[in-house]
């Protein structure tokens, strides 16, 4: 039985000398037509996606075109910073958005991850479907040692009649309430080994002067690197606070202004390992299939309204 056992452990440890030693091979001696062999191939490194904003004034085409360059960037999996459809405050129509959406969107290969936005959870009855739908609003998944926090942005102390019914600020910045910063700030003393952290809202609910929910959750990660996506706006920009990096996506469909240079169409493919992530922004008309052209027909649509209305 002894013998047994030593010949499967000898097998297991031969299969993975092997593994490692046979990717690459060569029959070359002396001077070699290659800088180095340092593959940048470590274990844990691994790939991800985000789309941003499509809703707010979807533009038909746009969405249908992001799907089939997602397919082709092959991403583990995928994110976005939420307005997956425009609002609504009849509940036969928000199944209907709902539907349309994840007709189009059930196309991508890798999985989903939800974010909801303000134009997804505007009132009661979107709320209740997202819930009904979905589940929760917010939550946290880990990855290959990265913590991803998913934050709802539209969690008021007092459920809004409408979109319209907040003040300036919120409808910009939007709110956390103390039940949802409660659960991160478990979840982030729960899980102090991670190498990386991304949080994941849609609205940029960092730029309030006076957001104490947020900020506390913000103390809770000061002593840990992490990365904070966020969209809403429509528009792309990229700040220092707190020596961490905050992006803010700009659209994926969703309404341009033709005066904004920012205002673009893009996705984002984030790439982490144990040194951090490597974060590269790919505009729409730039994402070419094997036959050097824009999937769907993209090259009828246009993607930067500064440049094309």
């Amino acid at each position: 039985m002894k013998k047994i056992t030593l010949f499967f452990i000898f097998l297991a440890a031969f299969s993975i000398f092997s593994e490692e030693n046979t990717s690459f091979q060569h029959n070359l001696e002396g001077t070699l037509p290659w800088t180095n062999e340092d593959f940048d191939a470590s274990k844990n490194k691994f790939t991800f996606a985000i789309f941003s904003d499509l809703a707010g004034g979807e533009r038909e085409g746009i969405f249908e075109v992001a799907v089939e360059q997602l397919n082709l960037l092959r991403p583990e999996f995928v994110l976005n910073v939420g307005d997956l459809i425009d609002d609504t405050r009849y509940r036969s129509n928000t199944n209907k958005k709902w539907d349309s959406f994840n007709s189009i969107a059930s196309k991508i290969k890798a999985p989903i991850f939800y974010v909801g936005g303000n134009n997804d959870l505007s009132n009661k009855i979107m709320k209740e479907e997202w819930k009904r739908k979905y589940g929760t609003t917010y939550y946290y998944f880990i990855y290959k040692d990265v913590l991803f926090l998913i934050m709802d942005t539209e969690d008021y102390l007092k459920e809004p009649t409408n979109l319209f019914s907040l003040t300036p600020d919120a409808l910009i910045s939007g709110d956390i309430g103390k039940e949802q910063k409660d659960y991160f700030l478990d979840v982030i003393k729960d899980n102090q080994d991670v190498v990386w952290t991304f949080i994941f809202l849609h609205k940029p609910i960092w730029l309030k002067s006076e957001e104490p929910e947020f900020q506390q959750i913000e103390q809770a990660l000061e002593d840990r690197p992490y990365t904070l996506f966020n969209g809403h706006l429509h528009t792309y920009s990229h700040k220092k606070r707190n020596n961490r990096d905050y992006i803010m996506l700009g659209t994926t469909g969703g309404r341009q202004s033709p005066k904004q240079v920012a205002a673009f169409d893009h996705l984002t493919l984030v790439t982490v390992d144990a040194k951090g992530p490597s974060i590269a922004n790919l505009k729409l008309e730039g994402i070419l299939d094997k036959e050097g052209n824009i999937p769907k027909e993209g090259k009828n649509l246009c993607f930067h309204a500064f440049e094309c209305e």
